[in-house]
């Protein structure tokens, strides 16, 4: 599979790097273009793969192009390319926001995937959202679930809708976790244990659950209520959060990363 990254910052990193561990590709039929000289060193010495800081030229026989850039050069990007793709490339982005619609009058190109990947998948832990056009074709639709199948897990979705959700819940999810592991890891030492022994019980107790739950195939709230036993210590300090209206509020988060997502797509609010 010959692949073009345009941008090579962490999240095109980790596709590359999935890609080659999976042996999805070889480095001779990668090509990455990034406007950071820095970047492009560190990637060629890394991986020993071409790289340019022409979009053009990364692209011209790529048989996919992975669009992995911030947001907001994406219009620069767009121009640079409009006209320059054919039709039998298959342009696949994970540009937070950035609808299919927008990237088919930009790029004057309709073979397009759209997915949202999450940081996780440096690690290889990651799950991605993903839709297409009805001009990608079947063996296309395989590269790219085989793409981003190397960083994780991925679902395919058949409404583009679902992408700026998946984005409120997954995409923006690890930073939900991050925050309440420094919560507890916080409020584990303002009782008194030390922070290397708070960090480890947070992190611990975060992972230990997941799995458990992976595992057991248990909803939460099952799983919840085997842990809690009337009138003990987990019921009071659920409690605590209920009476805070955490609940609420993680609601409350995902509606706003949902809506953001979708004023960055140019949805009306």
């Amino acid at each position: 599979m010959k692949i073009a990254f345009i941008g090579g910052g962490n999240m095109g990193e980790a596709m590359l790097s999935a890609t080659l561990s999976k042996g999805l590709s070889q480095p001779q039929a990668i090509t990455v273009s990034d406007v950071d000289e820095t970047r492009r060193r560190h990637l060629k010495q890394q991986y020993g793969l071409a790289v340019t800081g022409d979009n053009r030229q990364a692209s011209d026989k790529a048989e996919v192009v992975v669009l992995a850039i911030k947001p907001q050069n994406l219009t620069e990007v767009m121009a640079g390319l409009s006209g320059q793709l054919k039709p039998s490339q298959l342009v696949l982005s994970i540009i937070a926001g950035a609808r299919i619609s927008t990237l088919s009058h930009g790029l004057s190109h309709n073979c397009i995937v759209r997915a949202m990947p999450n940081t996780p998948a440096q690690i290889g832990e990651g799950i991605s959202v993903w839709t297409t056009t009805a001009e990608v074709t079947k063996r296309q639709q395989g590269w790219a679930g085989s793409i981003l199948g190397a960083m994780g897990r991925e679902i395919y979705v058949d409404d583009e809708k679902y992408l700026d959700m998946a984005t409120a819940v997954s995409g923006s999810g690890p930073a939900y976790f991050f925050l309440f592991i420094e919560a507890l890891v916080e409020a584990g030492v303002s009782i008194g244990l030390p922070g290397a022994v708070a960090q480890e019980l947070a992190l611990e107790t975060m992972l230990g659950s997941g799995h458990l739950m992976q595992k057991s195939g248990k909803p939460p709230s099952e799983l919840r209520k085997m842990v809690t036993s009337p009138g003990g210590t987990t019921a009071e300090a659920l409690l605590q959060l209920e009476r805070g209206g955490f609940s609420d509020l993680i609601r409350q988060a995902v509606r706003a990363a949902y809506e953001k997502a979708r004023q960055l797509g140019g949805e009306p609010q």
